[in-house]
């Protein structure tokens, strides 16, 4: 072997290699080591391939495991699925619940008229007849002279007086009307209870409240006839006297007095029922205790 330019120059495919053995087969060499690489190349892939399908697969066995202990809902119908009652934890109420509440009645106007211990607003003419008239439909009543004592007896006929005394009235508030030379006085005795003025009611049999004038209302009936009415409602008993302005006597079946009175009396009853009303009211308003 000679060493020129260039290192060690072998001929192709020869026989003078080194000790004068046969030569290699450098391109058989070659092809077995790269088919060598790839055999460890697939094995690896492959490998890596199990290896992901093992953990896919433990990690199935897994989730079946951690489903199996229930499989009673497992493929089956909505129908045939536990209701949420049935379900651990589960409120078997789908809405809130709230517990039924019933608001106290509203108070009766006539519980605070029927007797003194609760019927406490001021008691004066003007707050029992106020204003300067009174309408009902298109009769219009102008107010005359009002007045009110605590001595019952003394605005009335003796007969009636009688009774106001012996069921203990406390006061009679007077106030008087005129319409068409009709003339009413109105008067509404009051008493401690409600059994005190029905009992008055039911005992008078005659007697009149005497007649008012003043303030546009001329003198009536202070001779000739005229008409009383007689009623109750609550602790109150009211009354009226009617008659001409002229002196003309009122007789049975007269339209146009009995009608005046009639009307009046109708106003002192709405009169005591406000007082009622208003009393009611308030008390509904004021703040629970």
């Amino acid at each position: 072997m000679s060493f020129g330019q260039g290192g060690p120059q072998w001929g192709p495919g020869g026989t003078g290699g080194p000790g004068g053995g046969p030569t290699p087969d450098w391109a058989a060499l070659a092809e077995a080591s790269e088919a060598r690489t790839r055999r460890r190349k697939w094995l690896l892939i492959g490998g890596g391939a199990f290896a992901t399908i093992g953990i896919a697969a433990a990690v199935a066995i897994t989730v079946v495991s951690a489903n199996s202990d229930d499989t009673s809902a497992s493929n089956k119908p909505a129908s045939e699925l536990p209701s949420a009652a049935d379900i651990p934890g589960a409120s078997k109420d789908s809405e809130p619940s709230f517990e039924a509440t019933t608001p106290p009645p509203p108070p009766d106007p006539k519980d605070f008229i029927a007797s003194a211990k609760k019927d406490k607003a001021p008691l004066t003419p003007e707050g029992m007849f106020p204003g300067k008239s009174w309408r009902t439909g298109e009769r219009l009543y102008k107010k005359g002279a009002t007045d009110s004592t605590t001595k019952c007896t003394s605005v009335t006929q003796s007969a009636l007086g009688a009774v106001l005394a012996k069921n203990d009235c406390t006061r009679l508030i007077r106030a008087s009307y005129i319409r068409d030379g009709v003339a009413i006085t109105i008067g509404v005795a009051v008493f401690d209870t409600a059994a005190d003025a029905e009992k008055t009611k039911d005992q008078v049999k005659k007697g009149l409240v005497n007649s008012l004038s003043g303030k546009g209302v001329p003198a009536f009936c202070r001779t000739g006839v005229c008409r009383g009415t007689y009623n109750a409602y609550g602790r109150y008993a009211y009354f009226t006297t009617t008659g001409y302005t002229s002196g003309k006597d009122v007789t049975t079946g007269d339209r146009k007095a009995y009608g005046a009175g009639d009307d009046l009396a109708r106003f002192a009853f709405q009169r005591i029922n406000q007082r009622g009303e208003a009393q009611a009211s308030a008390a509904a308003e004021a703040p629970q205790q």
